[in-house]
């Protein structure tokens, strides 16, 4: 499993397999730097022989001739400037197209994940992984295209050529070599297992930063800021020392590699001063060959740069394609059917539920609501009212038994058109940043500004919508700030009309409102039930008499079904409850 493989970094093997299909698609961007890299590596061929010749005449003292050789240098560093700088510009265009698109897919694959998973996920943890992991791998494949691969074959094409020169020289210079890459496999194992460990630190990080952010208020209503600061500034610490570690492995890696190349290079000195003197190099040779090995030094610092952001990036790689491999529990059908408008008819035939732990939720219930029926759920909490409605939509799916609207089988047509027949209206409404407008509207790209006011009025909303500075233009504010609770609730109500469902959820939809408002959108509900098949959620008993239809659940059944009435006349569960709330 991922999440295992996340939590044993030792036996995590690397995943970058996994960007290649993300790569490919901007193979035309990835040619053209590819043009840039080769003139880039001709031209830095081209200097080194230039440097061959022009040991002729500076030895000479042949003014005219350094001057020509001079100019043609010049030449080439322009004309290996340009390469340099096709290459810079495709690869970039490459790299970060590649991490828009996987930032695309994860935040599709997100939305097609269910309730289930969000409800143990943490928000910040999600967030730090769309936005600063994608980053990262972004800038990882910016690193591979534009960085190592040019230095790969720079490592490739100078060896080459200082083998033309002279091989003897070139193995004294690459005598070293085995010793760095052990050492830099080495320090990069241990820095792959330092990222990510620091990584998953930050994300915690991140997580509980929304999650303070989210209840700020109760934050404040508890006195709870010098707990909250304590707590976070235990986490921030623990996040330092995880980046920290990383930060001193590689100090640590750099003093030592650059010694190693130190001492390649005085034993490089040492030895070509040996063949120049008993005449198996010439000076000209000599000054080519340390040419490109200056020109190596370069490419080897990048590689081995490189090499370690790739062994930190690997969590990032793992974190994202953990959430790209999360199936979604709720599948449609391949051949899933359109539902077609319906008239509102809801059965549900020995229907079971459970949840992962196992322990059944909703025990073999059988329901038939016709259309136009309002349907009341009461019941103590965690008896199964709201996980019963929350089949209907197919929030999850049931384990046992099938539930059918009009006769169809929801699980035969698209959760899309399923979901665009059923309105809901919550207990805690949900606002998103933008204007009032677009939250009634929401989900609608483009909307008839007097469909969504006609909305807005049956939900008793138009009035003070109207009064507003900006109307329905007015800017809500993160999570409806600006709004009061009931006119919030109002506005869920407009946007649930403005589906013109035949089905509704109603889920506490007034428990936490105030009287003036509770009224308000009390009358605004029953506006909106009219003609539709309703189902209400409630603990105040006071708004479901009028309902046709009242269930009382009980540990996942059904215990008692009837009127107002008819449950009182019976003198029991439903008369406790009222009893209770009444007396």
């Amino acid at each position: 499993m991922w999440c295992d493989s996340l939590k044993d970094s030792n036996k995590q093997s690397s995943n970058y397999w996994l960007l290649l299909p993300h790569i490919k698609p901007q193979w035309l961007h990835i040619t053209k730097g590819f043009i840039g890299i080769i003139g880039y590596v001709l031209a830095t061929l081209t200097l080194m022989e230039l440097v061959k010749k022009l040991s002729v005449p500076f030895g000479n003292g042949n003014v005219i001739a350094i001057a020509q050789l001079a100019a043609f240098l010049a030449g080439v560093f322009l004309v290996r400037g340009f390469f340099q700088s096709v290459q810079d510009i495709y690869m970039a265009k490459a790299a970060l197209r590649v991490a828009l698109n996987l930032r695309k897919q994860v935040y599709a694959h997100l939305q097609k994940l269910n309730l289930s998973y969000f409800e143990t996920a943490k928000a910040g943890d999600l967030s730090y992984r769309v936005t600063e992991d994608v980053d990262r791998i972004g800038e990882v494949v910016h690193k591979f295209l534009h960085d190592f691969i040019p230095c790969a074959l720079q490592l490739i094409a100078i060896p080459i050529y200082m083998v033309y020169l002279s091989w003897q020289l070139t193995i004294a210079a690459l005598v070293v070599i085995p010793v760095m890459l052990v050492l830099i496999s080495w320090f990069g194992e241990r820095l792959q297992k330092y990222s990510r460990r620091s990584q998953n630190q930050v994300s915690d990080l991140s997580a509980i930063l929304t999650e303070i952010f989210a209840g700020i208020r109760i934050v404040q209503a508890f006195a709870a800021e010098a707990y909250e600061i304590a707590r976070f500034g235990k986490e921030a610490e623990i996040a330092m020392k995880a980046k920290y570690s990383t930060e001193r492995l590689k100090a640590i890696q750099i003093p030592i590699i650059g010694f190693l190349q130190a001492l390649s290079f005085l034993f490089l000195l040492f030895f070509a001063a040996w063949q120049i003197s008993t005449g198996n190099l010439t000076t000209g040779k000599f000054f080519s060959f340390l040419s490109g090995a200056a020109l190596l030094i370069d490419p080897v610092g990048h590689i081995t740069n490189n090499y370690n952001l790739f062994k930190e990036a690997e969590a990032s790689v793992d974190r994202v394609f953990e959430l790209l491999a999360i199936q979604p529990a709720v599948l449609e059908k391949p051949d899933a059917k359109i539902l077609p408008t319906v008239s509102g008819k809801v059965e549900y035939r020995g229907v079971s539920f459970a949840y992962k732990s196992g322990e059944t939720v909703i025990n073999n219930i059988s329901l038939v609501t016709f259309p136009g029926e309002a349907i009341a759920l009461v019941g103590a909490s965690g008896a199964g009212k709201t996980t019963f409605v929350n089949l209907l939509p197919r929030f999850y799916d049931t384990v046992a038994g099938e539930i059918c609207i009009d006769g169809v089988n929801i699980r035969d047509v698209t959760l899309n058109s399923l979901r665009r027949q059923i309105g809901i209206v919550p207990q805690e409404t949900t606002m998103f940043s933008g204007t009032i407008a677009q939250n009634i509207a929401f989900g609608q790209s483009e909307f008839d500004l007097s469909a969504v006011e006609a909305a807005a009025k049956v939900a008793n909303a138009h009035q003070f919508i109207s009064h507003l500075p900006d109307g329905y233009y007015t800017v809500v504010g993160e999570r409806g700030v600006n709004l009061s609770g009931g006119q919030r609730q109002r506005i869920a109500i407009a946007r649930a009309v403005l589906l013109n469902p035949r089905i509704l959820i109603l889920d506490e939809a007034t428990s936490a409102l105030d009287t003036e408002s509770e009224a308000l959108v009390q009358e605004a509900l029953e506006r909106v039930m009219a003609g539709r098949t309703v189902f209400v959620i409630a603990h105040r008993l006071s708004t479901v008499r009028k309902c046709d239809r009242i269930l009382v659940f009980e540990k996942g059944e059904i215990v008692e079904s009837g009127t107002h009435e008819e449950l009182l006349a019976l003198q029991h569960r439903y008369a406790d409850f009222y009893t209770k709330q009444f007396s």
